[in-house]
């Protein structure tokens, strides 16, 4: 059996979402993005970056019109997640202006600028896209989130599918204290992996435990 290798298991390809660039569709879009990142294992950058759609969603809102046909796209850039917004209007562009904090209005530029780590726009014949990315701890654009406890479990996937099942051997009750100890941690740093590939970390342990009562039913004792 081939090792399993994590850089296989998250695939982040682009996201391309059509909307009409109105308030009422930001919680959606925000709910929508938000369920990709941690699809991702993206976790630590899903509020940052739910805050930069929402400006630059308003931003076009704001500057070009309500209704207008817009257009979201996610994707990576190295390591880096990057957020973009497409509207038809390649004249009303956004600038970044001195932010009064004490207005009620004026402020998205200035607060992508605060946040995100860069941002711009692209002009093209018929449309503007406006940008921005953020910083993200992933170790490459499909690998996982850096965590020890997940690069340990991944170690772990790997050499489990080239070894087979073997019966363990004889051990007295302090090798077996000890091997509980380790078993632990190996739970432990499997949740970890799992959590960091956006996975549901107690339904992964509700089937785990379906597969060990099946497997212990079967046999009638543990072997």
């Amino acid at each position: 059996m081939r090792a399993l290798r994590t850089a296989e298991c998250v695939r982040r390809k682009p996201v391309e979402l059509p909307f009409l660039a109105e308030p009422r569709e930001v919680a959606g879009l925000r709910r929508i993005m938000r369920l990709h990142l941690e699809t991702w294992g993206l976790h630590e950058v899903v509020e940052t970056a739910k805050l930069c759609l929402s400006e630059l969603v308003s931003n076009v809102i704001k500057h070009v019109g309500s209704g207008t046909p817009t257009r979201l796209m996610l994707s990576m850039r190295g390591t880096r997640l990057r957020i973009e917004v497409q509207d038809p209007d390649a004249r009303a562009l956004p600038t970044l202006l001195a932010p009064d904090w004490e207005a009620e209005g004026g402020r998205g530029v200035a607060l992508l600028d605060s946040i995100a780590d860069s941002w711009g726009v692209v002009l093209r014949e018929n449309c503007k896209i406006t940008w921005c990315e953020l910083a993200t701890s992933a170790e490459s654009p499909h690998g996982h989130v850096t965590n020890p406890g997940v690069v340990r479990a991944d170690a772990l996937l790997g050499l489990y599918g080239t070894v087979t099942r073997q019966p363990p051997p004889a051990a007295n009750r302090l090798c077996v204290a000890v091997a509980e100890e380790a078993a632990v941690d190996v739970i432990a740093d499997l949740l970890l992996w799992l959590r960091a590939h956006g996975r549901d970390v107690d339904d992964a342990l509700d089937r785990a435990l379906i597969h060990c009562d099946a497997e212990l039913n079967a046999k009638g004792t543990f072997i």
